[in-house]
């Protein structure tokens, strides 16, 4: 009788998984840390402080017609 062979695809298999797993990973931090400093520097738009703009656009709002829908 042949001895029996021993099969060795399970551990290639295993190998392959968590080198897919690690290369997956290193993508997501690398993505995540592109995010991470575009967050850093948010563009925030200028506007006017001045009371008389603030008072024109209180005036321009429209609350009669705020109910309506109700």
């Amino acid at each position: 009788m042949e001895p029996a062979q021993k099969s060795n695809g399970a551990l290639t298999g295993l190998v392959v998984i968590i080198i897919i797993l690690i290369i997956g990973g290193i993508y997501l931090w690398k993505n995540n840390m592109n995010s991470v400093k575009e967050a850093e520097n948010p563009v925030v738009p200028i506007v006017p402080n001045s009371a008389n703009s603030i008072d024109a656009e209180l005036n321009s709002i429209d609350i009669e017609g705020v109910d309506s829908g109700i």
